[in-house]
């Protein structure tokens, strides 16, 4: 199999498992009178799953490789934006004091 037909496969596999996965809900749900509990609970959580799977990599990859110490400004940035965000709740001033750390330990030598 050449490269770009195996590219492909693996594109049309991925798009017809997220497709399965997201009909598998709307045909399960149809058949329930109401979530259960344990999957309400469940369900609370994936948007700070998927927030966390979607910058964390951003934090600790720097050049292609895991950067994970006190040299890493993008972490200690991230690390600062965290504890404000969980300190504050607001989104507006977690991106600021993430960004306004970010920018500062990039401009010291």
């Amino acid at each position: 199999m050449t490269d770009s037909a195996t590219v492909w496969l693996a594109i049309a596999v991925a798009g017809v498992g997220t497709f399965l996965i997201r009909f598998s809900f709307l045909f399960l749900f149809e058949y329930l009178s109401e979530v259960p509990d344990g999957a309400q609970r469940a369900l609370r959580f994936v948007p700070a799953a998927v927030l966390a799977a979607l910058v964390l990599p951003a934090l600790v990859i720097v050049e292609g490789s895991p950067s994970v110490s006190l040299g890493n400004e993008r972490l200690l940035a991230g690390l600062v934006a965290a504890v404000v965000a969980w300190r504050t709740e607001s989104i507006f001033a977690t991106i600021v004091v993430g960004m306004v750390v970010l920018v500062g330990l990039q401009m010291v030598p």
